[in-house]
């Protein structure tokens, strides 16, 4: 029964974990989401389309917004423990809400 049990918790495991590849393609497809929102107003604002200030401008106006359901992390830790959240392991940098 606790081979069972054992083998059962750690198939949910393995089912539940994306491949660096799956996260490197929805993090491209939330950076597309959010062009396509925020970067008319930045051209609009004088920031040549596709350019490094224009894709700057979409972070900052999608960070205003409370649009940062990506997680995007620049920690080894990911978000766990950025600002007093998670399990407290590791110090985040991340974008934070």
């Amino acid at each position: 029964m606790r081979q069972f049990i054992v083998t059962a918790a750690s198939a949910l495991c393995l089912l539940g974990c994306a491949t660096p590849q799956e996260q490197a393609m929805k993090q491209q497809a939330e950076m597309e989401r959010m062009m396509a929102v925020y970067g008319p107003a930045c051209s609009q604002l004088g920031f040549a389309a596709n350019t490094d200030p224009w894709r700057d401008c979409v972070l900052q106006t999608a960070a205003r917004n409370g649009d940062n359901r990506s997680g995007v992390s620049t920690s080894i830790f990911g978000g766990w423990g950025s600002g007093g959240r998670g399990s407290g392991i590791g110090i985040g940098i991340g974008i934070g809400r």
